[in-house]
């Protein structure tokens, strides 16, 4: 049997996360009422302004003044050049630019070197499982993330999906790197670059007159639409972690969550909004995540895309990992409502599968569990998930476009002209 790398399974859930991660991220639905404080957050403190109203007032009009004067084009192909977080800024930017990437890209005064460290060693140990949840529970969740939804769709990034992915892959994959905030990593460059994009979607998506008939808002990704995303990413993975009963020691734990604290941070997030323990991370994500996932018409359509990119049938045995054992994997993993919601027929056997062996496959794999004692289907479909678990490789490299460049875009998606 082959075992998948690490470095393979955290680009499959990054692809599969595709309208997640990068992806333009835009609130839920501006019904639940901001109460959250910001004591709970690294800052410990804070203007308590509602981040519905609050975006990137440094990254905003630099990227305006950018794609308004014709520059994009050069600027994108500048910034090619700089792919590793110490590298020299490529010569020619605008000097406003430059400055503005000087500053993004410094590292917060409370990033905790040693944590990230062991941040890579959990990354290292999990990186199987962090596949999985990053494109099952957090990818797909973004499909009921309506405001999120509904800003991919009618964005640049929705016009072509298999590029999109293999860009949402590189934050996965960057950030269980080891030594990725450090010069010769490159999660600093991936964090600024998508700052940058984010910018350019904020700038160009109001003027699409398919994205204003459906939105409730007049510009997207707010502070609160990124802390939206946020959440989908390492708070719903270790919900899912603790489901599937994986045993995560307290500093492992925590040293994941600062991960993405810092790369909150590097995304353009205040430190105000970004929550400074699993607990204050839950409690946000009880007000701003939970109460607002529902579908629409462009989440279902994105999910019928992903699920489509998504299904592999080559010769050999990842012939059996179709399409109705990724729809299974997606039941199973976000439930019943959200699958229901996204129109995702019920496969009665695969289901029947994950719910019954997923778990003991897990316990297996973690040696709580020997497979002589597991439930005697388990050994029939213990190399399926071994299998799905390695997908990503074929789904990101079928198609991807190397290297990866995430760039500011110059339109929307030109499928639905303004």
């Amino acid at each position: 049997m082959n075992t998948p790398s690490r470095r393979n399974v955290l680009m499959a859930g990054g692809a599969l996360g595709a309208a997640g991660a990068l992806g333009i991220a835009t609130p839920a639905q501006a019904k639940p009422q901001w109460t959250w404080s910001p004591k709970g957050s690294v800052a410990g403190s804070g203007t308590g302004a509602d981040p519905r109203g609050v975006w990137d007032e440094e990254a905003d009009p630099i990227v305006a003044s950018i794609i308004e004067s014709g520059q994009v084009h050069k600027v994108n192909e500048l910034l090619r050049q700089w792919t590793k977080n110490g590298q020299r800024l490529p010569d020619g930017l605008p000097s406003d630019l430059r400055d503005f990437i000087e500053h993004a890209r410094q590292m917060p005064s409370w990033a905790d070197e040693d944590k990230l460290a062991t941040a890579f060693h959990f990354n290292e140990k999990r990186g199987l499982y962090l596949g999985v949840t990053y494109g099952f529970a957090s990818g797909m969740m973004s499909t009921v993330i309506p405001r999120e939804a509904r800003a991919v769709y009618y964005s640049w990034g929705g016009s072509d999906m298999r590029d999109r992915i293999t860009k949402t892959a590189k934050l996965g994959y960057d950030i269980g790197t080891e030594h990725a905030y450090e010069p010769h990593g490159e999660m600093i460059v991936t964090c600024v670059k998508t700052r940058l994009a984010h910018a350019g979607v904020r700038h160009l998506l109001p003027q699409s007159a398919h994205w204003t008939k459906v939105a409730d808002e007049e510009i997207p990704i707010s502070q609160a639409d990124m802390m939206v995303t946020w959440h989908s990413l390492p708070t719903t993975v270790m919900r899912q972690l603790r489901t599937w009963k994986v045993p995560i020691p307290d500093e492992e734990s925590e040293a994941f969550l600062h991960s993405w604290q810092v790369a909150a941070h590097m995304l353009g997030i205040k430190d105000e909004y970004i929550p400074v323990s699993w607990e204050q991370a839950e409690a946000q994500a009880e007000q701003v995540l939970d109460p607002i996932l529902g579908p629409t018409p462009e989440g279902i359509k994105l999910a019928d895309i992903l699920l489509n990119i998504a299904t592999i049938v080559p010769d050999g045995p990842l012939k059996y990992v179709t399409r109705p054992v990724l729809s299974a994997l997606t039941r199973y993993v976000l439930g019943d409502q959200i699958a229901d919601w996204l129109k995702i027929p019920r496969e009665p056997l695969w289901d029947w599968v994950f719910e019954t062996l997923w778990e003991p496959f897990v316990a297996v794999r973690e040696g709580l569990l020997s497979l002589e004692r597991a439930p005697g289907a388990l050994s029939k479909f213990y190399w399926t998930f071994d299998e799905i678990l390695r997908l990503a490789v074929l789904i990101v490299l079928s198609g991807a476009k190397f290297p990866i460049s995430i760039e500011i875009p110059y339109s929307n998606n030109p499928n639905y002209p303004s």
